[in-house]
């Protein structure tokens, strides 16, 4: 029996061993590259029920060559950039808008992304219609998927970092 009190204070136990949290950069890395997954996915289902007329792939036009963009590698390797340039477009809201706690700003942040995408880069992606030119069904479908992208990343981000301030008031709280 006194074999217990010195097993539940032995640090070498995985009971025993803390968890260090993850840095506030990664979790926004995280955070970008599954959002650009997880949307650009549904706006693939977009296209497929034919909701929109953009396909997905199209971030792939500028640099790849064939066919090949149009096959179910191409639709991976498509999904998989979202996310990589996703990533960026996190660590911008992260380095502007992290400390607004409000949805709006989310979705503004979408908005904005929307009008980069479609009158400022829109050079770049030649088979891709001017926004003049969309039918209704996919400006208001795509306007959307970019609302509810920017309100994922917004809200993830600046949820985690009230949570972070939150907890560090607590802790200098404590420590007076």
């Amino acid at each position: 029996m006194s074999d217990q009190p010195e097993k539940a204070q032995d640090p070498k136990l995985e009971q025993n061993k803390s968890e260090k949290p993850m840095s506030f950069i990664t979790m926004v890395v995280i955070t970008g590259f599954i959002g650009g997954l997880l949307w650009s996915s549904i706006a693939y289902i977009c296209y497929m029920f034919s909701f929109t007329q953009i396909e997905p792939n199209i971030i792939l036009e500028p640099w790849a060559i064939g066919q090949w963009k149009d096959t179910w590698l191409g639709i991976v390797i498509s999904i998989f950039a979202y996310g990589i340039v996703s990533i960026g477009v996190a660590l911008v809201y992260y380095g502007i808008l992290k400390k607004i706690k409000s949805v709006w700003a989310g979705a503004a942040y979408g908005i904005a992304l929307f009008l980069v995408v479609f009158l400022v880069l829109h050079p770049l992606f030649s088979s891709m219609k001017p926004v003049t030119e969309l039918d209704y069904n996919t400006i208001i479908t795509t306007i959307c998927l970019y609302i509810l992208y920017g309100v994922f990343i917004g809200y993830s981000i600046s949820y985690e970092e009230n949570e972070l301030r939150h907890q560090s008031e607590k802790q200098e709280t404590r420590s007076s």
